[in-house]
């Protein structure tokens, strides 16, 4: 196997993708990405951009060039890069497709559901809250 394959491979299963959904995801066909992990087939440049994207890895993670699998983000890069990864999240999560965005939908949750949300809203704006007093100080 390759490193780009075997990273892939890792990227891929860690998401409990088949190579199929992975390969829609990427628009490439699911043989194209059986070889590729395989080893059999090299990545062309344009589908290895497109794979860093879909992982939200940097194309050096996939090539073996270093181990941390994040892109390094300038200061004012930053608010984007984490907007981008809510943004992977919520297509990785299949967040988009759930109707979580379809208020009508939101009527039908119980007492203890919305509970749950609200949990977690304010574990978020707790967080939220300890990181701005930390960048602060």
């Amino acid at each position: 196997m390759s490193q780009v394959g075997d990273r892939i491979r890792e990227l891929r299963e860690g998401r409990n993708w088949s190579q199929r959904e992975f390969a829609k995801r990427v628009g490439i066909n699911y043989s194209v990405v059986n070889r590729i992990e395989l080893g059999k087939r090299s990545v062309e440049d344009h589908e290895l951009a497109k794979i860093a994207d879909v992982f939200g890895v940097t194309t050096d993670y996939l090539l073996g060039r270093t181990d941390n699998p994040n892109p390094p983000e300038e200061s004012k890069d930053k608010e984007l890069g984490t907007l981008a990864r809510i943004n992977q999240l919520i297509k990785e999560y299949g967040i988009e497709q759930m109707g979580f965005f379809d208020i009508e939908k939101w009527k039908s949750l119980s007492e203890e559901e919305i509970e749950e949300i609200i949990k977690h809203f304010e574990w978020v704006v707790h967080k939220a809250r300890e990181k701005n007093k930390s960048e602060d100080k």
